[in-house]
């Protein structure tokens, strides 16, 4: 999706081409959706996650009882 927003004919014919065919009165509503999405994906791209470690290796367990209590 390009910068530009995304206009409701283009939201109906994106939704058609993955076989979601949308009433005429949802389109605006949808493509409002579909910005409000890519706004804030838009955000989460520039996050720095250089540190961060996948997914993958987080494992559940108990956490250490804080010494403070």
């Amino acid at each position: 999706m390009s910068s530009t927003e995304l206009t409701p004919p283009e939201a109906a014919r994106w939704a058609a081409r993955a076989g979601l065919p949308l009433p005429h009165d949802r389109h605006a509503a949808v493509a409002a959706t579909a910005d409000h999405i890519h706004t804030v994906v838009s955000v989460l791209r520039e996050l720095d996650f250089g540190d961060t470690p996948p997914a993958s290796t987080y494992r559940v367990g108990k956490e250490k009882p804080d010494a403070t209590v």
